[in-house]
């Protein structure tokens, strides 16, 4: 009931848009030339706020299938559906998150909230983002702990994973139908993915050589004029210095205040006490995405400090990988279980809330704190030609990272178990093609039809194959 409600709002929103759109098609039709001339046509006023928390909601709930899929549903939902930002921004956008640590998807709608209503609409954007996969990760973390059996919600999340590869599959073609114009911005995005996905090399030298290839390539095409399709946001007075000081205490003062209530309250080796300090490091270091530190992360929690067995840390990556919201929402699975094994002086649940409490705030404070001290250079990207033409090349090799990313979650979802083949420097994932899952592959067809031939919601699209996943898992008997 809350998706379709969410659903009927949405749509409300988007009538509103573009009969508004129509309105100031029509009105620039009958101007005269010489008024249009002189007069460039005005931005259409950004959402309301109640409209930007409806939709960040809705993206939060259904925010599945990893970065590749989260990247997608907003592209749409912001770019295509609303034009809330226009492509190069939403690109110019993604191509900064990627470049700082922590999650890029939710950095990416922090930076949406913020340049459509400043410091209150990232805040909105951003925790939404979060928060509906959160507390879904708290709860089967709880059941997890508790009971140990959640057939039903892995049979729902089974058929959502199916149903997200066609969402994944049309962000692809977007993204890759606007960003790549020219023969070289193919090339870029070619050997981009060939360097993640063939040979393993690093996220951050990917970026830099297609920043220097961008510079080198792209640099002669002129900046792109300010956008006028976009919100126009008053910027805010005051120094730059001024306002990044101000950012930076309040996000640091944010970021430790709870860690240090829980040293007065518990003393400073207390099990809360651990936690935000690993997890703080794990957020300033995850460049490149949750992969890139899990085996870190699945090391230092089963070895060094005990809070889960390794059979355990796999159960937890594989639920967050079937809950909306970012992969490394598993480090609140990690912190839930530490807390309710180590609850002194409280009973597990109450511990293992706080923990899980704990652990959230520490991974995800930073990664706003982050937007809202850099969101500004984004704006003048634009208007320096040098960084212009560098993301131009980033921009075209982020194409290549979610071709690799939407590989990587299609092999996992359809494919029972994927292999790693290494010759020299040749380092492959790859499919077993013995271990298809003919039903996760019927879903995922099932989903293109409905997303392509018939236009279906992303929403209904999710809705659909999640039932189709508790039929095919549970048996026809659920839901009769």
């Amino acid at each position: 009931m809350v998706v379709i409600s969410l659903c009927e709002a949405d749509a409300k929103d988007g009538h509103e848009i573009s009969r508004e759109d129509l309105m100031n098609d029509t009105a620039s039709a009958s101007t005269p030339a010489s008024a249009s001339a002189s007069a460039p046509p005005t931005p259409p006023t950004p959402p309301t706020l109640g409209a930007l928390t409806r939709v960040f909601l809705k993206i939060g709930l259904l925010s599945f299938g990893g970065p590749a899929g989260q990247i997608a549903l907003m592209h749409r939902m912001i770019v295509d559906e609303r034009r809330w930002l226009d492509e190069k921004r939403y690109l110019d956008a993604l191509n900064f998150c990627m470049l700082l640590p922590g999650p890029e998807a939710q950095q990416l709608a922090t930076f949406v909230g913020w340049h459509l209503h400043r410091l209150k609409g990232a805040l909105i954007a951003g925790i939404l983002f979060v928060a509906p996969g959160a507390l879904a990760m708290l709860v089967l973390a709880w059941a997890y702990a508790a009971f140990g059996e959640i057939a039903a919600v892995e049979a729902a999340f089974y058929g959502v994973k199916a149903g997200v590869l066609a969402i994944v599959v049309e962000a692809l073609l977007r993204v890759g139908r606007r960003a790549l114009k020219s023969r070289a911005a193919w090339g870029i995005a070619a050997l981009a993915f060939l360097a993640l996905f063939a040979f393993a090399v690093p996220y951050p030298i990917v970026v830099i050589a297609a920043a220097l290839a961008g510079t080198m390539l792209l640099g002669k095409t002129p900046p792109a004029a300010p956008p006028t399709s976009e919100a126009a946001i008053p910027r805010q007075p005051g120094g730059a210095l001024r306002r990044t000081a101000t950012v930076v205490a309040l996000g640091l003062g944010a970021w430790a205040l709870p860690v240090i209530v829980a040293a007065l309250v518990f003393g400073p080796h207390h099990v809360l006490i651990d936690i935000a300090a690993f997890f703080s490091k794990l957020a300033v270091v995850t460049f490149g995405g949750a992969y890139a530190v899990l085996a870190w992360m699945a090391t230092a929690a089963v070895e060094t400090y005990g809070w889960l067995n390794a059979g355990e840390m796999l159960d937890g990556l594989g639920l967050a990988e079937t809950t909306p919201g970012p992969l490394i929402l598993v480090t609140q699975f990690v912190g839930f279980l530490a807390g309710w094994r180590n609850p002194a002086p409280l009973d597990p649940l109450a511990m293992g809330l706080l923990a899980a409490a704990m652990t959230t705030w520490v991974t995800f404070t930073p990664s706003i704190l982050w937007i809202l001290l850099g969101a500004p250079l984004v704006d003048r990207i634009g208007r320096m030609p040098a960084l212009s033409a560098a993301l131009s090349g980033i921009t075209a090799a982020v194409v290549g990272v979610i071709f690799n990313l939407s590989l990587w979650f299609a092999f996992h979802v359809l494919f029972g178990r994927v292999e790693k083949f290494a010759v020299g420097l040749l380092s492959v994932n790859l499919p077993a093609p013995a271990t298809l899952d003919p039903v996760a592959a019927g879903l995922a067809l099932v989903a293109a039809y409905v997303l392509f031939g018939r236009h279906w919601s992303v929403a209904a699209t999710v809705s659909a194959t999640a039932a189709l996943g508790i039929v095919v898992r549970l048996g026809p008997g659920v839901l009769g």
